[in-house]
């Protein structure tokens, strides 16, 4: 092996973190062409993660360490999100516990790589290209042990719980999640439901909110919000909340 090649792979083993996976795009701005890739790999210095991706040999690598390709290398605007991104900060842990499904979020049209896509993650992996909010608002940076990830902040996670409910999410945990949700910020919040592009988040949102007498609840100004017109049925056979023109479970109702 010569001393040039042995700088690359040095190279290689340095900037590629434990726990990652690691893109061809990346590693050819890291000098090493595709035909060096196939080299490595075959050399046992690099482990195949499915087309056009890698990990290192044994390495463990779960769908953060995926996530973190994508944002940092690939610089795709995906993150964790909804009760996803709740559960990581500590804010939804037996919603977590039911059931073991991952929320990603991106800008529309954007798409997963196949290499994340396919692979098993030993977790459902719900992946939801969305503008019902601007994609760079209410972003915070979660750390692993070696890398890090963006994922939502709990104000906009929340309001992703609501865009998903109630196909994906039940509306009565999500409630129950809001009960806990005592700290969230008014500045934040007044910020994403100004941009929010659902008319159906904003109103449920703001139900659950006036529902649970959070103290911050009274600092939105709700004149800055695109509540629209008529009533919307979030759930069929419901019962009606006339404040904010929605049809809601009985169930949610009665808490």
């Amino acid at each position: 092996m010569t001393t040039e090649s042995e700088k690359k792979i040095r190279k290689m083993l340095s900037l590629h973190k434990q726990g990652t996976v690691c893109v061809a795009p990346w590693l050819e701005k890291q000098g090493i062409s595709r035909d060096l890739q196939a080299y490595y790999r075959r050399s046992g210095w690099l482990q195949s993660f499915g087309t056009g991706a890698f990990i290192k040999p044994d390495d463990n690598v779960n769908w953060t360490g995926g996530l973190y390709a994508l944002q940092e290398q690939l610089k795709a605007s995906i993150h964790a999100g909804a009760m996803t991104a709740l559960s990581m900060q500590g804010m939804a842990h037996y919603i977590r516990m039911s059931g073991d499904r991952v929320f990603l979020f991106a800008p529309p049209k954007t798409k997963l790589p196949a290499w994340f896509k396919n692979h098993d993650w030993g977790e459902d992996i719900n992946f939801t290209a969305s503008s019902m909010l601007p994609e760079n608002v209410g972003l915070v940076v979660y750390e692993e042990k070696n890398y890090s990830v963006q994922i939502s902040a709990p104000e906009r996670a929340f309001l992703e719980c609501l865009y998903l409910a109630p196909e994906k999410l039940d509306l009565v945990e999500c409630y129950q999640v809001m009960e806990g949700l005592t700290t969230l910020r008014p500045k934040l919040l007044q910020s994403l439901l100004e941009q929010c592009g659902s008319i159906k988040v904003t109103r449920l949102f703001l139900y659950m909110a006036e529902k649970a007498g959070h103290d911050w609840y009274k600092r939105l100004d709700q004149s800055k919000f695109d509540l629209g017109k008529g009533s919307r049925t979030i759930t069929q056979g419901g019962v009606y909340v006339s404040e904010f023109q929605i049809i809601v479970p009985e169930e949610l109702v009665k808490l």
